[in-house]
């Protein structure tokens, strides 16, 4: 339970690569990296510096949720009715910057970009979304009595965060995307009968958003007509974790497959399956990372010292390479390729290297 529970909270923070090589993790956007141990423990490490954590935080609760910002060193982490932010001051002490009281458990939190000198977050807490800006109490951006958010991400501007409809009026399952200056909403998109498990705003393109939803189907959504530009059916379970770019989307699903489509052209380029759930995914230009999480996070066999039985409740993560410029002997990663040649005259610049 430990162990895939770190997992969660590692893959959580989505920008860390791993070189298999010299079984080292790298952080490619910030060196400081955030370990939660079940079940009130947070260990900040600098990769940089040796074993040894920088900062040791410690919760009177379980750590619900971990939000890491790809700017700066700031943390936030979210622990029974309590949020707090913390970051090191200009003589690399570590301190609380913010500390927040909710009415509810967190079950999503995430640091909002390009925010400057203090931090901005936004968590969910069951059917309430809050904004949470330092030197400032908790607000409330978003509730409705009885419909539970489902997904959360945000750019530096906007959040975006899925709906479950529920009650006597059903209205179907939505996606809303809210001004986090004007603290309104934007736009309500969709009208899926499954729930919207995941959505990418931050590193989608200009007014557009990626989603994924229990109904199989990977959506992009156009912001500035509300409506939907392509779905695509993806994952026959469900769809676990999503991102796109200017081109393509990278999509996992609770079967375990991860799928890479050129949305332009509505096909798919790519795909690979592993053992348990998709829960993270992120990519950038040249790198894709992948976590699979068994739903039983906990060992019930007695015979704990049994290969096979470890290897059933084991998390898997996957460095993929996007490499279609490189030979094999200049990957840092042993490579396995994966080509897009099968369309004569373009390859679609993609060409995926994996151990």
């Amino acid at each position: 339970d430990q162990l895939a529970y770190v997992l969660c909270s590692l893959l959580n923070c989505s920008f860390f690569l791993l070189n298999l090589r010299s079984s080292l993790l790298r952080n490619w956007q910030t060196y400081h990296l955030p370990f939660s141990f079940p079940y009130r423990f947070l260990n900040i490490w600098d990769l940089r510096t040796g074993k040894y954590p920088v900062h040791r935080f410690e919760h009177d609760a379980r750590i619900q949720a971990l939000a890491l910002s790809q700017e700066d060193a700031t943390v936030a982490t979210a622990s029974a009715f309590d949020v707090v932010m913390l970051r090191p001051n200009e003589e690399g002490y570590w301190q609380i910057t913010a500390e927040f009281e909710v009415q509810k458990l967190v079950d999503y939190l995430e640091i909002v970009p390009d925010t400057g000198r203090y931090p901005v977050a936004v968590a969910t807490a069951g059917d309430l979304v809050y904004l949470l800006k330092a030197e400032d109490s908790a607000r409330t951006l978003h509730y409705v009595y009885g419909q539970p958010v489902t997904c959360l991400d945000v750019s530096a501007s906007q959040a975006a965060f899925g709906v479950k409809s529920l009650g006597w009026v059903y209205e179907g399952n939505k996606i809303l995307v809210y001004s986090l200056e004007a603290e309104r909403c934007l736009s309500k998109l969709g009208n899926a009968l499954g729930d919207f498990t995941c959505v990418n705003l931050r590193d989608s393109p200009p007014n557009l958003m990626v989603s994924g939803n229990m109904d199989r189907r990977v959506r992009i959504h156009d912001l500035r007509t509300d409506k939907i530009a392509l779905s695509l059916s993806a994952h026959q379970l469900g769809v676990s974790a999503v991102q796109m770019d200017n081109w393509k989307i990278v999509s996992g699903g609770e079967e375990g497959l991860v799928s890479v489509w050129d949305y332009r052209m509505s096909q798919k380029l790519w795909e690979v399956h592993s053992r348990h759930p998709v829960r993270h995914l992120s990519f950038n230009s040249h790198s894709l990372i992948t976590a699979n999480v068994p739903y039983e996070r906990v060992v019930r066999n007695t015979d704990l010292d049994n290969f096979t039985t470890h290897r059933r409740h084991r998390g898997l993560i996957h460095a993929y390479e996007f490499a279609v410029d490189r030979l094999a002997f200049q990957s840092a990663l042993p490579i396995c390729r994966a080509s897009g040649d099968s369309v004569p005259g373009y390859n679609y610049d993609l060409a995926l290297a994996f151990p």
